[in-house]
């Protein structure tokens, strides 16, 4: 496990940007990034009741993907997305900044082409009435996995600005 000081993180900022919707981990990235002193963006529409004791929160228009367009319009190349949508992580690629989910799962350019596709047949199938089975319930476990990686994509980051 890598533990970091919010003496380590030099350089360019580095900042998180929540698609805070419907994000699970909102304790987490707070703990983490006031600890660092990263600073931090939630991004949600005016529908949604969004608190933070750590970050500026910032409400979008109800339309559809709002906070999505607001997310891609405003990172930078190495801030890290906190979202668990495919096409907003896919995008946030292409801008040079890192995608992680809720789950921990960091995406990459690699292998997005294929995730992308298999969203896309699954969509179409539930369309049809097909069920595409369920998502397990959240745990302890998830929670320390989004937790150690998003401190190892803070320490990369860390890492290639010095």
């Amino acid at each position: 496990m890598v533990i970091l000081h919010k003496s380590m993180v030099r350089g360019p900022i580095m900042r998180i940007l929540v698609d805070a919707e419907a994000c699970p981990v909102k304790q987490t990235i707070e703990t983490v990034a006031s600890a660092l002193g990263i600073q931090v963006i939630w991004v949600a529409s005016i529908e949604h009741n969004i608190h933070s004791q750590y970050g500026q929160v910032i409400m979008v228009d109800h339309a559809p993907e709002a906070a999505d367009l607001f997310i891609i319009n405003h990172i930078m190349p190495g801030d890290i997305v906190v979202t668990q949508d495919l096409g907003l992580a896919s995008l946030v690629l292409a801008k040079g900044a890192q995608p992680i989910s809720p789950s921990g799962r960091v995406w990459h350019e690699e292998g997005m082409e294929i995730l992308l596709y298999q969203r896309y047949i699954n969509k179409k199938a539930r369309q049809q009435g097909y069920h595409i089975g369920k998502t397990a319930a959240r745990n302890n476990q998830d929670d320390q996995r989004f937790k150690q990686a998003l401190l190892d994509l803070i320490n990369a980051g860390y890492s290639q600005n010095n």
